[in-house]
This record gives C-alpha cells, sequence and structure tokens, in this order.
C-alpha cells in the first residue's frame, strides 16, 4: 500500500518542529534537497575547491578495469543517493550492468536523472525508488536478488555519526545478499584549510544551498523564514573530525509556523549539516562491523579521498 501523503506530512512537519524546537536547533540535512537544492548540489560539485567530486572520479577511472573485471556484466546497480546520476553513467559504462535503480528522496529530480538514463542506455532496466536513507529502502518485488553492487558514492556517509553511518552501512548490507557488494566514496582527513574551503567557496555556492533549505522549510512547514536574518558558517571541529555547517541568525528573529514559533538570539545558529572525514583504518573497521569482510580500498596519491569495494 502507497504511504498515506497526509500522514508523510505530519511526520514531516514534527520532525522539522523538533530540530527547530531542540535546545541545540537543527534541520536534517536531507532537506536540503529539493529541486533547487540538488541543482546547487551540482553546482558545488564543479567548483576548484570542492576536491570530492574530481578526485572520486580520478579515482574510479584509475581502477576502471580492475572494477570491472571484479564486479563483471550483468549485475544489478542500486545506487543510494542517485541525485543527478552522473556517477552512475560512468559506472555503467565501466561495468555494463542489466538493471539499475536509483535511489533518493528528491523525488522530481531523481524522475529526471532515471529518464536521461534510460535514453543513454536504452537496453537497460532502469528503476527509481524514492525513499529516505534513514528509513529500510523497499527495492521492487521484481528485482533480482544476486549479483547486487550497491553505489554509494559522493562521501556521502560523512553526513551520518559514526554509529548512525554504522546503521546505514548495515541497511546497504542487507540489499546485497551473499554474493553482492558494495562501492562507496570516502572523504579522508586532511588539512583543515582544504577541508573548510570546501564548504565555504569563493563563489557562494555553498552558502546558496545552505540558505535553500531556509526555503524549503518555509513551503513544507509553512514557516516564515526570512533569508535575509540568516547567513551560512562552516568550520571542521577537529575533535569530531567532521565539517559543520550552520546557519546563524544576523539580528534577533522570530520564526512562526502554524502550530507554534521560536525566538532566535542574534548570532544563534541552526545546525544543518555535518560531513565526517574518516581515516582508512576507521572505516575499514566500519565495514567489517555492518557485516563487509572483505574489502579493497583504492585512493588518490594525495590520500584526500578513497574509494571501498567491500563484499560480505
Amino acid at each position: 500500500m502507497p504511504p498515506d501523503p497526509t500522514a508523510t506530512a505530519t511526520a514531516t512537519a514534527r520532525e522539522i518542529v523538533a530540530g527547530l524546537c531542540a535546545a541545540q536547533a537543527s534541520i536534517a540535512p536531507k532537506y536540503f534537497y529539493d529541486t533547487a537544492g540538488s541543482a546547487l548540489f551540482e553546482q558545488i560539485t564543479q567548483l576548484p575547491e570542492y576536491y570530492l567530486t574530481r578526485t572520486e572520479r580520478a579515482i574510479m577511472a584509475t581502477h576502471a578495469d580492475a572494477l570491472a573485471l571484479r564486479i563483471g556484466p550483468g549485475a544489478t546497480v542500486i545506487e543510494a543517493g542517485a541525485g543527478n546520476c552522473e556517477k552512475a553513467r560512468t559506472l555503467c559504462a565501466t561495468i555494463r550492468p542489466r538493471c539499475f535503480v536509483g535511489v533518493d528522496i528528491a523525488a522530481a529530480f531523481l524522475q529526471q536523472a532515471v529518464a536521461g538514463l534510460r535514453r543513454e542506455f536504452p537496453s537497460l532496466d532502469v528503476r527509481s525508488v524514492v525513499a529516505d536513507l534513514l528509513d529500510e529502502i523497499v527495492l521492487p518485488a521484481d528485482l533480482p536478488s544476486g549479483r547486487r553492487l550497491v553505489f554509494y558514492p559522493g562521501s556521502s556517509i560523512g553526513n551520518f555519526a559514526p554509529e548512525a553511518a554504522l546503521g546505514l552501512l548495515q541497511r546497504l548490507r542487507r540489499l546485497t545478499d551473499a554474493d553482492g557488494a558494495l562501492l562507496i566514496g570516502v572523504d579522508l582527513v586532511k588539512s583543515k584549510a582544504i577541508l573548510e574551503a570546501a564548504y565555504d567557496d569563493a563563489a557562494g555556492v555553498t552558502a546558496a544551498f545552505n540558505l535553500n533549505v531556509l526555503r524549503h522549510i518555509n513551503r513544507l512547514l509553512t514557516a516564515d523564514f526570512d533569508l535575509a536574518h540568516w547567513r551560512h558558517r562552516s568550520f571542521f571541529n577537529e575533535e569530531q573530525s567532521r565539517i559543520e555547517m550552520h546557519l546563524e541568525a544576523r539580528c534577533a528573529t522570530q520564526v512562526s509556523w502554524p502550530t507554534g514559533c521560536r525566538n532566535f538570539r542574534r548570532a544563534e545558529r541552526i545546525h544543518t549539516e555535518n560531513s565526517y572525514k574518516y581515516r582508512v583504518a576507521d572505516f575499514a573497521g566500519l565495514l567489517r562491523r555492518a557485516g563487509f569482510g572483505r574489502h579493497v580500498c583504492w585512493t588518490d596519491a594525495q590520500q584526500w579521498f578513497a574509494v571501498f569495494l567491500a563484499e560480505p
């Protein structure tokens, strides 16, 4: 039975209000990805400061033959957080799967992306699943159960605190069965200057991306955030090994929604995202705890980024 839209909207509103009313106000990063936010993120991936996308792409290009040999043709690719499916295009050309399933929370953006993938690969069975990665992912019932490759690029795993990341990896493990694998990109610990520049670019695209979440919350909650009252803040928290993104109030401001309101002091912040950075050995340990007993790890020459191919 499909989900009840009214119940879903009510649960969403309840979750957002709980975050806004917490002692440390927060907005879950999944709310970045309305259509406008998804488009802004694609712009971020092309910025000179944002090394993650191009470094991951270079690693996968360097090791494409080894990847194709290990996976072989005819697999089923399941991309978690598929976005515009751009990385899936390269992967599909490399390993020639029989089926592709894009999983993402942004429904309209996902449908547009998978339509483009169908045009580019007319013989590929292309599906889409709208889902929140915090929940169990329910795949189409007729999807082949064998030889599944779960693809989770971009170091999106970094948005989850380590224990939540473990839970997600365990859910992804359940999608692979006994003969599948996980192909995942992971951002590594590096200099603070490089990390902070990647999340606060000179052109202000990341700032626009962060602020856009307030527009999305205004729509979802019928709230009245005034974007002019807020600014982007980001920094590397060395103790937690994570980039933090916040929205900081430029002035004292009140935000209202149908069931309540909150007054924010000048300089008070709403925490919008974490992006954890790992050491190779630490992430390998997380994979083992999630049920992936074997892995291969490829990195770039500077050791900025890692791509893991992990198997049960």
